[in-house]
């Protein structure tokens, strides 16, 4: 007499990088149901690059030279890409701050103690804010054009320069993450984030011509992966500004942007999640 014994089937492992996705984005539907439930933080977020367009354009446009001029429409389209640039990385401080407030309440260690991809709480958390600094920016780009702002190329080199500023603010969004890791209140990670940001964004090309630099600065901002950004941005949106200096990242930006923007990536994630792994609250 023989007995068959049916083998109970063993249920499938999930698939790593579909968990990962999965992971990351219930987590990014989370932080936007939680920024929608506070509009402040959206409404304060465009309040200060408004207020950077318009004081820039008003205050300062018709003292720049730009391209042997001081017009201040010319120095109008000039700005904008610096603004744009600004932006997408000021809010690196938001971030972090959003992060350190998270690990302050303890939230972070339930997470981590959840049968989730291990670094699915800080991709859901910066995708969420890659959201809202897209929001931002189409506000923004809206309020360029009503003081004078304009374009000169086709869709898709405007769209490609968005895609790039996108892509910047989400890299540099990597670091405010590390940065919110690894403080313990959510105001020093706003005054950590903000105290590298402004010599990035002010050391640049972003608001002067930086062939009128001296030479040390003028290289210092040439190879300023925030200025690749800020001149690709101008040449696909066709403003006036293009550099004739002969540093690499000046010459190709649009390749520049995009090997910087990936590097940050690929670096300052896997220390992000590493610092994640480790942390505690």
């Amino acid at each position: 007499m023989s007995a068959v014994t049916d083998a109970v089937p063993r249920p499938a492992r999930p698939n790593p990088i579909g968990q990962s996705v999965r992971d990351s984005l219930v987590v990014a539907k989370r932080n936007l149901i939680r920024m929608s439930r506070i509009p402040e933080m959206i409404i304060f977020g465009l309040i200060q690059p408004i207020m950077f367009v318009v004081l820039f354009s008003y205050v300062f446009g018709g003292s720049m030279t730009i391209g042997g001029t001081t017009d201040s429409g010319v120095y109008r389209e000039f700005l904008m890409a610096g603004i744009f640039a600004q932006t997408v990385t000021f809010a690196t401080a938001g971030a972090g701050a959003g992060i350190a407030e998270d690990m302050h309440k303890g939230l972070i260690d339930r997470f981590r103690s959840l049968p989730m991809a291990r670094g699915a709480v800080l991709t859901g958390r910066t995708l969420a804010d890659l959201v809202q600094t897209a929001l931002t920016l189409l506000v923004l780009a809206i309020v360029a054009l009503l003081v004078g702002w304009r374009t000169h190329t086709n869709v898709g080199e405007v769209l490609g320069a968005f895609g790039l500023l996108l892509l910047m603010g989400y890299a540099f969004t990597w670091i405010g993450a590390l940065i919110g890791l690894s403080v313990r209140t959510p105001e020093a990670a706003t005054s950590g984030g903000l105290i590298w940001l402004f010599p990035v964004t002010f050391v640049s090309n972003a608001f002067v011509d930086s062939d009128q630099m001296t030479p040390w600065l003028r290289h210092i901002a040439e190879w300023n992966p925030f200025s690749a950004t800020v001149q690709a941005c101008r040449e696909l949106f066709g403003n006036p500004g293009v550099s004739t200096s002969g540093a690499w990242p000046m010459e190709h930006p649009v390749w520049a942007s995009l090997i910087y923007s990936a590097l940050i990536i690929v670096i300052f994630r896997t220390l992000a999640v590493r610092k994640y792994r480790s942390a505690t609250a």
